[in-house]
């Protein structure tokens, strides 16, 4: 018995594929403190273009780009939250079924440094451990203006056990690897998890000889939400 068509949990992060379908969904949550520049960088990630004047984040804005990772094609969703603590509780929720995470802090803003472990602990509150880089913004303003301690940002990386990439939205500089690493680790995550998945069979939902192909087989969370599944003679499909 395996699993056929698309379906989706809390949030839009995981997506299962047909088997002629070989893209994969994969949820990416920007989190960091207010006016570090999450916008600028998503937006130049996925739009190729850099607003000057700045807009705060209400709640969370979300992008999205189609791209390919090792001859895969990947559908990244971009959840932009707000850094502010007036929507904490907002934020919260958008962190749900997220698959990868961006810890975002600037160049400028030596506080918002320090408040990254706190951000890094308020997302796997919610998602438990996954993918995570730091990513310090607006590297085009080191030597500009007062600036964080760049051996500190080394260290806090190696503390966190975490990717570091430094980047300028304005310039275009290094943004691109951001995501490209986090789609490489997130489908290296998922081959692993295909290597040892052990596809439905009929003896897991009861009497089996009431069971036929085209039956529709509910599973009901503990939320009581529902998926369907029928039961088909193809491959399995995997979640990232």
């Amino acid at each position: 018995m395996y699993i056929e068509d698309h379906f989706s949990t809390e949030g839009p992060a995981l997506k299962c594929a047909k088997e002629e379908d070989v893209g994969v969904g994969i949820k990416v949550v920007v989190v960091g403190n207010g006016a570090v520049g999450k916008s600028s960088l998503i937006q130049r990630y996925c739009c190729g273009t850099f607003r000057q004047s700045y807009c705060r984040t209400i709640g969370a804005d979300f992008l999205e780009r189609h791209t390919n990772c090792g001859g895969r094609s990947v559908h990244l969703m971009l959840w932009d939250t707000a850094g502010q603590e007036e929507f904490a509780t907002i934020t919260r929720a958008y962190y749900r079924g997220a698959s990868c995470c961006i810890l975002a802090f600037s160049t400028t803003d030596p506080e918002s440094l320090a408040a990254v472990p706190f951000w890094k602990e308020k997302v796997e509150q919610v998602c438990g451990q996954i993918p995570t880089v730091l990513v310090q913004t607006k590297i085009d303003l080191l030597g500009v203006t007062a600036n964080v301690n760049q051996s500190r940002v080394e260290e806090l990386a190696a503390e966190l056990g975490v990717r570091l990439f430094r980047t300028s939205a304005l310039e275009d500089h290094n943004v691109d690897p951001v995501f490209l690493y986090l789609a490489e680790k997130c489908l290296e995550l998922m081959s692993r998890s295909c290597s040892v998945v052990t596809p439905l069979t009929k003896d897991m939902f009861g009497a089996a000889d009431k069971l036929r192909r085209g039956d529709t087989i509910v599973l009901r969370s503990k939320k009581n939400g529902k998926f369907k599944f029928n039961y088909i003679s193809r491959p399995p499909c995997w979640i990232v």
